[in-house]
């Protein structure tokens, strides 16, 4: 990305200065007595609300019921709501004095609120005690016109699905008071019949959009043409139901429709039927815009809209929206004409099969947590949102539930300062919901939860040390147990390391089972196979770290009451495995033990003994092919020694390769391990080898294998193509003749018309000496 292709097209900039005590630590103002006073705005239902946020938050935190009244009482600290001359807009200015006085202006009714959210953010609190350190003065208002997040109610959902319309109101005011200013509904895709949920659809649809204007936030609906546009009585029911939702919401700002993901239709289709859609809307909501993404949009259907939007203009697009599967930010950006809107739709809420996947991730996190567990990821979020924020006019992001609470609260700072420091707005998480006087400390403990998942699990020894430091906050803070947030956070802590400890366990487990393997030619089959099931039946028989399993089931029980977290498919109805469902993949295999016990049955029908031993002895040397041969698990970053992970990457490939972590059989595949991750990377290389040597490159994966040696393509001897299966190549002298050897694959071309999970991948690599 260049910076002429970042440059925004708005310039606003935060801006603000905070002045404290000029000798040491700044004093503090005494606010447990204070009158809130509402001036200027107070017969406005925007002063209302901003002064029953206040005192609302402030008893939830201390239990002091502070007094609002008209005018200041005698005497008494005072907490002025009012507004602010000069302001930008959603701007607030914060005040505190030697007068007793705190004030909190607001530019307008936004500004106001979020000028509340900053002295929550600020205020020290406990039972019975609420202070401000003084004097302090701060102005500030946000960079990004739009920072939203979705909150579709709808049956997807691993959380906010089980909500009450009380919670719905609770959880949109808590992600304002970090400035969010748009909440994006899903009001009529995916009907599936839930039985959590407490409201009928419909009048969730309603009290949401009501929701937005009693916070005076914008209000978005996601709203994909999931039906076949040719099919005209499909077409007249989907605008029948744009009718019903334009009809009930009290207040719209804009409709995104995906291009794709769900939905395929062309654009041809598609920008009609948009047009159609802003007819509709235009009566009723005559400021609403709608807004479309490019998401699996090739570069044909791409042109086709650019081309559109030049030759008519449309009053009623708002503009594009860039998210996953779109095209490049940059280019769109550059290709849009400059009077219309880009807005970022980050994935938020997903680890893996996603728009972004956690680097560096071990599979044995992908295995258990999955695709949607609880997911703080502060810093590289910051990183991504920061790389891509400039070139847009702001984000609404993709969210299904909670447990990704602490990255809408990054995204949500950032869109308002992007040069906030990461560390910092934790301590303001922490202080607004958990204690102020340790906002450091879980600040750093909620870090140490992102560096939980980074790099090889087996190396990572700092997980012991993070589940330490939340049981020490744990032991501090004990009024926090039924704190859903803190709950999301024990939870993390105490599955990690319960990962961790299962996977050390099980692995070993396995190196026993072959050694006992490598020994069958000499004590037969049967007595090998018999004594490894004895070996890998431990890790069900001799569970672990059992404390750990309990504690889990627990979290998991408290945070389906408390939140609406759905952990289980069967005991909490998640509403699917891939869905947040940890609690049902807490004892999921993190070694080869389903793949060898089936191995073991077909080894068992051979008709010779030789068979037998020879095939035992070919799986206890899978991984270790012997003296000057070599092997890689390409999806595993601690056995791909050869992958050059530092290889230069295409510009848009920000992240660089990373591997997919298949999903079969619901989560339950007795495939190898090894099989289950794939990837291509940028290059292996191979250093030492012997200039005389006779090498065999072997590959396992699924389709072809277009294997470069030195730049040079090369065809295979033995070419067979299902997983499970082998290609062969050989190598010649001429390529090794220097004593290393380079890799590199070229992608298939000729799969476009294949659906993705078809597509070929590389699993396994073996260097094998033939000498």
């Amino acid at each position: 990305m260049t910076k002429q292709n970042l440059k925004p097209r708005w310039r606003m900039v935060a801006w603000g200065l905070v002045v404290l005590a000029a000798h040491g630590q700044a004093a503090s103002l005494d606010l447990s007595q204070a009158v809130v006073v509402v001036r200027g705005v107070s017969q406005t239902e925007a002063g209302r609300t901003a002064a029953t946020v206040l005192t609302e938050e402030v008893e939830r935190r201390t239990g002091l019921k502070l007094t609002l009244s008209g005018t200041p009482g005698t005497g008494r600290p005072v907490i002025l709501l009012t507004a602010a001359v000069g302001q930008k807009a959603e701007g607030y200015q914060l005040r505190a004095g030697s007068d007793q006085t705190v004030e909190i202006a607001g530019a307008d009714a936004r500004g106001l609120l979020y000028g509340v959210g900053a002295f929550l953010r600020k205020v020290d609190w406990a039972k019975g005690r609420l202070s401000l350190p003084s004097p302090l003065d701060e102005s500030s208002a946000p960079v990004s016109p739009i920072r939203g997040h979705q909150l579709g109610y709808r049956s997807t959902a691993n959380s906010w699905d089980a909500w009450t319309i009380q919670q719905y109101d609770q959880y949109i005011r808590e992600l304002a008071l970090f400035g969010v200013n748009s909440i994006e509904n899903i009001p009529f895709q995916d009907a599936r019949n839930n039985p959590l949920m407490k409201v009928p659809r419909r009048e969730m649809n309603r009290a949401i959009s009501e929701i937005c204007r009693k916070y005076s936030l914008d209000y978005w609906v996601w709203t994909p043409a999931d039906v076949d546009l040719k099919d005209a009585a499909k077409r007249t029911a989907l605008l029948a139901r744009f009718d019903e939702m334009l009809a009930d919401s009290p207040v719209l700002t804009g409709v995104f429709v995906p291009g794709g993901d769900p939905g395929s239709n062309p654009p041809e289709l598609v920008m009609p039927f948009l047009e159609e859609v802003a007819h509709r809307m235009a009566p009723i909501h005559p400021k609403a815009k709608v807004w479309l993404s490019l998401q699996g949009f090739e570069k044909e259907k791409e042109e086709y809209v650019y081309r559109y939007i030049e030759e008519k203009m449309p009053v009623w697009l708002g503009g594009l929206v860039a998210g996953p599967s779109s095209p490049p930010v940059a280019r769109t950006r550059a290709r849009l004409p400059r009077q219309y809107g880009l807005r970022l739709y980050p994935d938020l809420t997903h680890n893996k099969i996603c728009q972004y996947q956690v680097p560096h991730w071990d599979q044995a996190y992908a295995l258990t947590l999955g695709r949607e567990a609880v997911n703080p990821r502060p810093a590289e979020y910051a990183g991504i949102h920061n790389r891509y924020a400039a070139a847009s006019d702001g984000f609404i992001s993709y969210s299904d539930g909670v447990h990704d609470d602490v990255n809408k609260v990054i995204w949500s700072a950032l869109a308002w300062d992007p040069n906030q420091k990461v560390r910092d707005i934790l301590m303001d998480y922490a202080r607004l919901h958990f204690a102020p006087e340790l906002s450091g400390e879980i600040a750093d403990a909620v870090l140490a939860l992102e560096r939980n998942w980074q790099g090889p699990l087996v190396d990572n020894g700092a997980v012991e040390g993070t589940l330490a430091t939340w049981r020490g906050l744990e032991a501090k803070v004990p009024g926090l147990e039924s704190n859903w947030r803190w709950q999301m956070c024990l939870l993390r802590a105490v599955y990690d390391a319960y990962v961790r400890r299962r996977m050390l366990y099980e692995v070993g487990l396995e190196d026993e089972v072959n050694r006992v393997l490598a020994t069958a030619r000499e004590g037969g089959s049967a007595a090998a196979m018999s004594q490894s099931l004895a070996i890998l039946n431990r890790a069900t028989a001799q569970p672990v770290s059992p404390e750990l399993r309990a504690r889990i089931v627990d979290l998991c029980a408290k945070l389906f009451q408390s939140i609406g977290l759905q952990t289980s498919v069967e005991k909490y109805h998640a509403s699917g495995a891939e869905r947040g469902a940890v609690l049902d993949f807490v004892d999921a295999p993190l070694n080869n033990r389903w793949w060898l016990e089936d191995e073991f049955k077909k080894v068992a029908a051979m008709a010779s003994e030789k068979e037998r031993a020879d095939r035992l002895h070919d799986l206890a040397a899978w991984e270790h092919p012997g003296a000057g041969s070599y092997y890689d698990d390409i999806g595993n970053e601690l056995k791909s020694p050869h992958v050059d992970g530092d290889a230069e990457q295409e510009p848009e490939s920000f992240r660089g390769p990373e591997p997919t972590f298949w999903w079969w059989d619901s989560g339950r595949s007795r495939a190898r391990l090894s099989w289950q991750t794939t990837m291509w990377p940028a290059r292996m290389v191979y250093e030492g080898l012997d200039p005389r040597g006779t090498y065999v490159l072997r590959t396992g994966g699924y389709g072809q294998s277009l294997v470069r040696m030195d730049g040079q393509r090369v065809a295979p001897t033995v070419d067979r193509k299902k997983m499970g299966e082998f290609k062969e190549f050989a190598v010649s002298q001429e390529f090794v003749k220097d004593g290393r050897l380079v890799l590199t694959w070229d992608l298939p071309t000729d799969e476009s018309h294949l659906n993705w999970r078809q597509h070929s991948r590389l699993a396994e690599v073996w260097l094998l000496k033939r000498d």
